[in-house]
């Protein structure tokens, strides 16, 4: 009877999901160095140079504080270097930012052959289609 509650519950199928998918992707970007939300950001931060933390937030659907958090630490990395333009702040990537995108895409490519592998590559693409209109309908 248990079962049926967690099988039939949105919430708990999509963390089941999240965490299966979360483990796949931290070890397709290991050789990077970076976590799979780090990645995500340093390619929007690399293919928008100059991009703000409020659009980062809005892309990679983050609340602002846990942007500037993650660009803290790729700072510190010495991948991404901030600019003030007045109260905007500004984000750049660094010379060793940028040489790191080959990899970033390697990464992506590792995770989507992972899951591909196991679900189906026409498969995976429609769960992914679904997941994301369904993402788009529950945010409203």
């Amino acid at each position: 009877m248990i079962d049926y509650f967690f099988e039939n519950c949105l919430y708990f199928t999509v963390n089941k999901l999240s965490r299966a998918i979360t483990k796949m992707a931290e070890e397709s970007f290991r050789k990077t160095g970076l976590s799979p939300t780090h990645a995500f950001l340093m390619m929007l931060v690399i293919e928008k140079p100059g991009i703000s933390q409020s659009e980062l937030a809005e892309n990679l659907h983050l609340k602002p504080s846990t942007i500037t958090r993650l660009v803290d630490k790729l700072v510190v990395k010495g991948l991404i270097e901030r600019k003030s333009e007045g109260k905007r702040s500004l984000n750049y990537p660094t010379e060793q930012g940028s040489a790191i995108l080959k990899e970033i895409k390697d990464g992506w490519k590792v995770l989507l052959h992972a899951y591909s592998d196991i679900l189906g590559e026409e498969e995976g693409k429609a769960l992914n289609k679904l997941i994301h209109e369904a993402g788009n309908k529950l945010e409203k």
